[in-house]
């Protein structure tokens, strides 16, 4: 079902211009699909859809890149660019970024889905990415130091 719904949702953010998850919740609602705002929000966020300016200026929906290749080279450029260093705390990796990059490197490091990782917080300059063990931290500061190349 839930598959299901999220294949439909792509498909009316691919063929309208939907700009409010009311907006689609009404669509979907009129389809016969019974669903509540909550849902769709998370099916939102599931499915990576954005919002950005189309080319008139008004805001909308888009489906994230077809090409996963594609996203994952940028998120990695945008990682590797901005991780200047690593070091653990029991079961948290600090990830240290260059001024004013920790928020888009954390969305890149959220993208690649490293397992033992419960979650990540990321301020101006330094990450925080808690692991649910301290062995977990271990193994992810070193996959990391890894790709970064530090």
């Amino acid at each position: 079902m839930k598959k299901n719904r999220q294949a439909i949702i792509a498909e009316l953010i691919e063929e309208n211009r939907i700009g409010t998850q009311e907006e689609l919740l009404d669509r979907l609602l009129k389809m016969g699909i019974n669903v509540t705002q909550a849902t769709v929000s998370r099916d939102i966020k599931e499915l990576r859809i954005v919002k950005r300016p189309a080319q008139d200026g008004e805001y909308r929906y888009f489906l994230p890149s077809r090409s996963p290749e594609e996203n994952t080279s940028k998120y990695m450029a945008i990682l590797v660019g901005a991780a200047m260093s690593t070091d653990v705390a029991v079961n948290t990796v600090v990830l240290k970024c260059h001024v004013g990059t920790a928020q888009a490197a954390c969305a890149a490091l959220d993208s690649i889905g490293l397992d033992g990782v419960a979650g990540t917080l990321a301020g101006d300059d330094t990450i925080f990415i808690l692991c649910y063990s301290a062995t977990a931290a271990v193994n992810v500061r070193k996959k990391l130091d890894t790709i970064l190349g530090l």
